[in-house]
């Protein structure tokens, strides 16, 4: 499998960008790997399933599952996870709380350690109270799934403040 995780700020044009540019980076490993898995959500998990579509590989989701149904995905997550769970060739139940940042990661770690492969669109920077990108890649690696980071120069992630990254 090709694990694809990444930075959920990303700015809508970075997306856009990314959006051409995903299916190159699926298209090298895809005679290599059966498929590619994201965790339900907006921006890039979902450009990941899109991408992988199109160059042939099947789809896994993770949707977080808590006491025998789906868990609140909530706005822009919610309806991605109605286009992923349509791309999906399997959906798999992940136990975890959605809204609760420890739980996401340790649900994103389970999927990583059953990737041959993952890709990170990472900007270099370290793990804080939002985004745990650079702690899933190091993960990988101490679990030797091969990672390929993947920070193209136009790629910009959102500011909340001037000068102040999320």
């Amino acid at each position: 499998m090709i694990g694809v995780v990444g930075h959920t700020d990303l700015t809508a044009r970075t997306l856009r960008r990314l959006a051409r540019e995903l299916p190159v980076l699926l298209r090298e490993s895809a005679g290599e790997c059966a498929g590619a898995v994201v965790r339900a959500g907006a921006g890039l998990p979902l450009l990941a399933a899109r991408a992988a579509r199109r160059v042939g590989l099947p789809v896994v989701v993770a949707l977080p599952w808590l006491g025998g149904r789906p868990a609140g995905l909530a706005g822009q997550d919610a309806v991605a996870a109605g286009e992923l769970l349509m791309l999906a060739a399997f959906a798999r139940p992940l136990s975890y709380d959605p809204h609760d940042r420890a739980e996401c990661i340790a649900a994103d770690e389970g999927l990583v350690r059953n990737c041959a492969r993952l890709v990170a669109v990472w900007d270099g920077s370290h793990s804080d109270g939002r985004d745990a990108t650079a702690h899933l890649v190091a993960y990988a690696r101490a679990h030797r799934v091969r990672v390929d980071v993947h920070w193209p120069r136009y790629a910009r992630r959102a500011v909340s403040l001037p000068g102040v990254r999320d």
